[in-house]
């Protein structure tokens, strides 16, 4: 049985946590390029925690250029095992308002500019993304929202858009009306894949800061009250996040949904056909397999 490690990948106001010990930035390697930042890494609760600002710090990175794989494949390389995604989205529900959290559990991928797997020529493999994210782990921050008297909404499907503009007024009616969708980002994918793909368990946790553009009584997306919204998302992401060692412990467990085992049968190019380049970067990610 191994250490858990919780791998936080959020805004700036997230990291920022009282009572981390040991916290130090550090300088994680990727073949997959450089990471959105340093990584801050620590101890709560006496659990192992990881913190990698997904835009970088002083938001230097769009939803687009975000380098997603680097990303998941530093924290692999850390020893997370659970990967905690905290992101400002839309809301397409009435019910879901402003201040509120969702802990979504399905994805309508609409990005386009994106490099979204590990694999490709010289080592292919498909995964399964029937079901994104961790039951057990989406679990878990729900509970932590509702200890910390979060008015926390449990399943929801987010559209991933490519951004970096917001929707169109016919675009955000479409993807509430037609396409069921609940809340609307533009940072979820290629994550979540990514991180199925390196076994990973992974949650995906919307703070809701406005209603899109479909709102009669709201109107257009406004980024100022966006901003302010998010300032106070920031105090109840943190306090969530504080309540997930207790609940996750400091010994990992085998997924129960198998997360951890999303390649078991996954790679189906034959080892003499593999590229021995592309098989050398993909050690963390897929080094339990590729042996």
């Amino acid at each position: 049985m191994s250490d858990t490690m919780i791998a936080v990948i959020g805004g700036s106001g997230i990291y920022d946590i009282d009572g981390l010990a040991d916290a130090t930035w550090q300088t994680v390697d990727s073949p997959w390029g450089t990471p959105s930042d340093q990584i801050l890494t620590g101890t709560l609760n006496g659990v192992k925690m990881a913190f990698l600002p997904r835009h970088g710090r002083g938001h230097v990175h769009s939803p687009t250029t975000v380098p997603y794989r680097a990303n998941i494949d530093a924290l692999k390389r850390l020893g997370a095992t659970n990967v905690v995604s905290v992101s400002a989205c839309g809301s397409f529900r009435e019910n879901m308002a402003p201040g509120d959290f969702v802990i979504v559990d399905q994805f309508i991928d609409r990005t386009f500019a994106r490099e979204k797997s590990f694999f490709g020529t010289g080592c292919v493999a498909h995964v399964s993304v029937a079901h994104p994210t961790c039951p057990r782990l989406s679990e878990a921050c729900h509970t932590a929202a509702k200890d910390a008297g979060i008015n926390v909404h449990m399943g929801g499907t987010y559209l991933a858009m490519e951004g970096p503009q917001f929707s169109t007024l016919a675009e955000s009616k479409m993807y509430r009306e037609s396409w069921g969708a609940d809340v609307i980002g533009m940072t979820n994918m290629p994550e979540a894949k990514l991180a199925r793909e390196a076994e990973l368990c992974y949650a995906s946790v919307a703070m809701i800061t406005d209603y899109d553009s479909w709102h009669p009584d709201h109107g257009e997306v406004d980024v100022t009250e966006i901003i302010k919204t998010l300032m106070g998302n920031s105090d109840k992401g943190r306090d969530l996040v504080k309540g997930l060692p207790a609940l996750l412990g400091a010994e990992r467990e085998d997924c129960p949904h198998g997360c951890d085992k999303a390649l078991e049968f996954a790679v189906m190019t034959a080892p003499e056909k593999r590229d021995p380049v592309l098989i050398a970067k993909l050690d963390a990610v897929a080094g339990r397999v590729l042996g």
